[in-house]
């Protein structure tokens, strides 16, 4: 009997060892019909076993106990926006009668069945980590998380009463469901108790309480790290809240909006009004899951499930059983990141400080350093805070600048570099900033800096319509004597601070005259009317970038067929274009030899005989999570190499303002594919993805090194710093 794919997570192989010359010789065929469904995986499913391989490092006895609770609360938030935006996206196609296959073959109604039996097992599997392995050994660890009540002694049972009593009766207002008292509305991704109660009467009625996301999620009891959940605090006092009447139980529950926006570029006058209106109306969205304590009865679930559809648009697509999800030891583990956030330093990864970048090291200008030379900086090995926000605070302060512009995708609710940027402004420079308005679940933090951007007097603009700008690029226009220098950082990762500290991500900085030409236009395009014949040197999405890389896949192909070496090393987040993945098939019958790092999406089925044979797959996930992207192509041994925003999916390549920028020094290239290589050579983190669809997790073998990349980067640029 065939195990199922979560049975085989743990098996060992070992890691490719086949180099390009030994690789399977070209096919001499007839090619086949590289559009056929068999020769794709579904995109949906496909991030699923993205989330399967995030939840495995909760599982993982490797990692650290308190980093396997980061992994529990990270895998529940994954799948929060993936109910939010994909499942929800889904079943407005199913409403509205839409028919249309995906790739693989599937139409909307077998994605969504597809969906709901790999969400249960997957949910399942969360359940039983947290409650049969996470749980047990933080406790042994000495943090002590209680979910039951039966669990609670007498003292932490009257703490509790003591800090209800204070702390949560007076936030609190039951609203009970009678005739006079219809079904409350239920905020996505709130919290709730369904309490069903008896009159004096015999009749039974519910009611709803809110678990106040004002309040701790984790409520400490006396001792060190002792903790219970709110939500077991309000259970055990429900009878301060419903005096003289019977309780009959409590069971927690939990639903799911859709969050998607729905834009029509052509009809938005005012696009951040509207994009105002749309976050205020997605309050009320259509309901796409109900997350349900497994004790919950049958006749309650129908209950809530018809007072939700009965709320729902008449358009919408009802509930149905098939849309209750049950969450075995804790609903919304989320708020397992404040548990992960606890100061036990043997609980954690080993500390790590980000490194000043050796050539920014010391107090010279960072002008004078960049007109030296391209200055290349890998986040988060290579601190932030002494490149990025460094370059953009000297330019805040030079008297020498003149303007500033910049592309912010997402700019965090309390972001250092919007203040800076405003302080310029202050000063009487030029700041254009292009807020992405539309950026997903950051809109309304967006929205509130482009008001106070204009309020200062700062160049706003929300870029193209119709297009989402994900670029990653500033430009900064500097007198120095009689000359205007145009300075430029082009990046592969968002400008938020935050995210730097956790997040992989490269960046040049250059005074190269192209790109600063390149940028000028770039920014002219997103904030006037213009419309540039091409580029100089940098490959812009859409229109150029598509085109471009195809060229230079292409170039590849007839590479291997003039009889050169040929090879695409490449990384990315995603990879789901269909073009793309057709010519990446036509890549290997030629002899090209392709070796992505995907860490998330791929539907492209390696190792498929005849097809991909010469094509490998490999996901890392660990510490960091792998954002940056990088293209490498052999060129017959005249190496080139890409940093780039874009992913290879159709919304980056046509439907998104992206970037890509040559690395022209040599050391560089040499810098961005060794680290490339090194991640192809994990055999601790990394996953290869097989022909049958399914991501086994590499295994060192006996006497064999362990190679874990983020470890041996972190070190690798520790012994950088020393030896400089």
């Amino acid at each position: 009997m065939t195990k199922p794919a979560s049975a085989r997570l743990e098996t060992s192989i070992p890691a490719p060892t086949t180099s390009p010359e030994q690789a399977p010789k070209a096919s001499t065929q007839p090619p086949p019909d590289f559009r056929q469904s068999g020769l794709y995986l579904n995109r949906e499913l496909s991030w699923l076993e993205f989330n399967r391989r995030v939840l495995h490092e909760a599982r993982d006895p490797r990692t650290p106990i308190l980093e396997r609770v980061k992994f529990l609360a990270i895998f529940s938030s994954n799948l929060d926006e993936f109910f939010q935006v994909r499942v929800a996206g889904l079943r407005q196609q199913v409403a509205a009668h839409l028919s249309e296959l995906t790739p693989d073959g599937l139409s909307p109604e077998e994605q969504l069945r597809a969906i709901a039996a790999r969400v249960r097992e997957l949910v399942r599997e969360q359940g039983l980590c947290l409650t049969g392995e996470v749980l047990p050994e933080l406790a042994h660890r000495g943090v002590h998380l209680i979910t039951r009540l039966d669990d609670l002694s007498p003292d932490d049972q009257a703490h509790l009463d003591q800090y209800f009593t204070a702390n949560v009766f007076p936030v609190l207002t039951p609203l009970a469901v009678d005739r006079a008292h219809p079904f409350p509305y239920i905020s996505n991704l709130s919290l709730s108790l369904a309490v069903v109660l008896r009159r004096d009467t015999g009749e039974e009625r519910f009611a709803r309480v809110k678990v106040p996301k004002i309040l701790p999620r984790w409520i400490p009891l006396p001792g060190t790290h002792r903790y219970v959940p709110l939500e077991l605090v309000i259970a055990s006092n429900l009878e301060a809240l419903f005096p003289g009447i019977e309780i009959l139980g409590a069971y927690p529950f939990r639903i799911t909006r859709n969050t998607d926006l729905e834009i029509d570029p052509g009809e938005a006058d005012d696009l951040l009004e509207v994009i105002q209106e749309e976050v205020r109306n997605r309050r009320f969205a259509e309901v796409v899951r109900l997350e349900v304590d497994p004790a919950m009865p049958e006749s309650l679930r129908e209950l809530v499930l018809a007072e939700l559809n009965a709320d729902q648009e008449s358009d919408g697509l009802p509930l149905t059983g098939e849309d209750i999800h049950e969450a075995v030891g804790l609903l919304d583990a989320t708020d397992l990141m404040t548990i992960s956030s606890l100061e036990v330093a043997d609980l954690h990864d080993p500390a790590f400080l980000p490194l000043v970048p050796p050539r920014l090291a010391g107090n010279r200008n960072i002008f004078d350093v960049v007109r030296e030379g391209d200055v290349l900086v890998h986040h988060p090995y290579e601190s932030f805070a002494a490149s990025v926000e460094r370059f953009i605070q000297t330019a805040a302060e030079d008297p020498d600048v003149l303007a500033i512009k910049m592309t912010l995708y997402r700019t965090g609710g309390d972001s250092h570099i919007a203040r800076l940027l405003a302080t310029a402004a202050e000063r009487g420079k030029q700041v254009a900033v292009l807020i992405e308005l539309q950026a997903r679940f950051d809109e309304e933090n967006n929205i509130r800096w482009a008001q106070r951007f204009e309020d200062l007097g700062v160049h706003v603009s929300y870029g193209v319509a119709g297009l989402k700008t994900h670029a990653k690029v500033i430009l900064v226009v500097r007198r120095e004597g009689d000359q205007i220098r145009r300075y430029v950082h082009i990046a592969t990762g968002n400008y938020a601070p935050r995210t730097a500290r956790t997040y992989t991500d490269f960046g040049l900085f250059s005074v190269d005259p192209d790109l600063g030409a390149d940028l000028s236009d770039l920014f002219n395009v997103l904030t006037g009317f213009a419309s540039p014949v091409g580029y100089r040197k940098l490959i812009v999405a859409p229109g150029g970038m598509r085109t471009r890389l195809i060229a230079l896949i292409q170039r590849e192909i007839d590479h291997a067929r003039a009889g050169h070496r040929a090879r695409i090393l490449a990384k990315m987040n995603a990879l789901v274009d269909p073009e793309i993945i057709a010519l990446l098939y036509e890549a290997s019958r030629a002899g090209v030899t392709v070796d992505l790092l995907v860490r998330g999406i791929c539907c492209l089925r390696p190792g498929v005989p005849g097809v991909s044979e010469r094509i490998r797959i490999v996901s890392v996930i660990g510490r960091f999570l792998e954002h940056s992207r990088a293209w490498c192509f052999e060129n017959a041994g005249q190496h080139e190499v890409y940093l780039t925003s874009a992913d290879w999916m159709q919304r980056n390549l046509d439907r998104r303002i992206e970037t890509a920028v040559p690395i022209e020094a040599p050391s560089h290239r040499e810098t961005i594919r060794e680290i490339l290589e090194t991640m192809w050579r994990d055999n601790r983190q990394a996953w290869d993805l097989a022909n049958d669809g399914i991501w086994r997790q590499r295994s060192h073998g006996e006497g064999v090194p362990e190679i874990a990349s983020h470890r041996t980067l972190i070190e690798r640029y520790r012994e950088a710093a020393r030896t400089t």
